[in-house]
């Protein structure tokens, strides 16, 4: 029996700005990652969102972010391990304020673009992220880009964690994600999409953009919310799933 959570990064508009279509992916996901104000967000869209993912029986995690509204959270930035760990803890406790306010918990934390990948390859960062969960609330799971050192360093630190693999991306040959600067980084073919992640669920491999063979796990799959046919998209994943015989569930469940 094969089973996968579904993930989206949600909550992402602000102020005037709006991105994305949340009450539709919502039908089709079983976990979101709201953003928290620092790479997008505002409380209000926390609160709103926070209320729609519960509303369609999905999990809830944070989704911190670099303090970075222009460049949206995907331009790294020099930072310390401290402040790593400020800045993730101050972003769990805002959301976890307003999940209290529906008596509901927080399922999960995953870091977004720049803290994400960065953290996917430098140890100490990753450290620093997975101690600020755990020390926040150590029943929280953590994600993380597969068989990298964030998934690593909650294991050791004994959280739970789930490797996450992308729908929408392509892999080099060491298992990172293709650079979004570079043409090939984003997969726009719906089929192709969907075969990647059957492979990478059933099989437990991707075919880097080398053409090897990578071996990965995936514990829950990401797809963006803030595509132009991120919805359809969505539908066609799971769809697809529950035809291979894969259960779409939640982590927690």
């Amino acid at each position: 029996m094969f089973k996968v959570d579904l993930n989206c990064d949600l909550g992402e508009s602000f102020g005037r700005y709006k991105l994305g279509e949340q009450k539709e992916i919502l039908k089709y996901v079983t976990s979101a990652n709201i953003a928290c104000g620092f790479h997008a967000g505002d409380p209000s869209v926390m609160r709103e969102t926070v209320k729609l993912a519960l509303d369609n029986n999905v999990k809830i995690g944070a989704h911190p972010g670099l303090p970075d509204l222009n460049g949206f959270g995907r331009r790294e930035m020099n930072i310390s391990t401290q402040e790593a760990y400020d800045m993730v803890v101050y972003q769990i406790g805002a959301l976890q304020a307003f999940l209290a306010t529906f008596g509901e918990k927080m399922q999960h934390v995953k870091p977004h673009g720049a803290l994400f990948n960065m953290a996917a390859k430098n140890k100490e960062l990753a450290e620093a992220i997975a101690r600020a969960v755990y020390d926040v609330d150590s029943s929280i799971i953590l994600f993380g880009l597969a068989n990298s050192e964030l998934p690593a360093a909650g294991e050791r630190i004994g959280l739970q964690t789930a490797h996450e693999v992308f729908a929408d991306r392509t892999y080099q040959a060491d298992g990172t994600l293709t650079s979004r600067q570079q043409a090939d980084a984003l997969i726009t073919d719906t089929h192709k999409s969907v075969e990647q992640v059957v492979k990478m669920i059933k099989e437990g491999k991707v075919i880097s953009q080398q053409n090897t063979e990578v071996v990965i796990k995936a514990d829950t799959v990401c797809i963006h919310g803030d595509g132009e046919h991120a919805v359809s998209f969505a539908q066609q994943i799971k769809e697809t799933l529950v035809s291979n015989n894969i259960t779409v569930s939640s982590l927690m469940d």
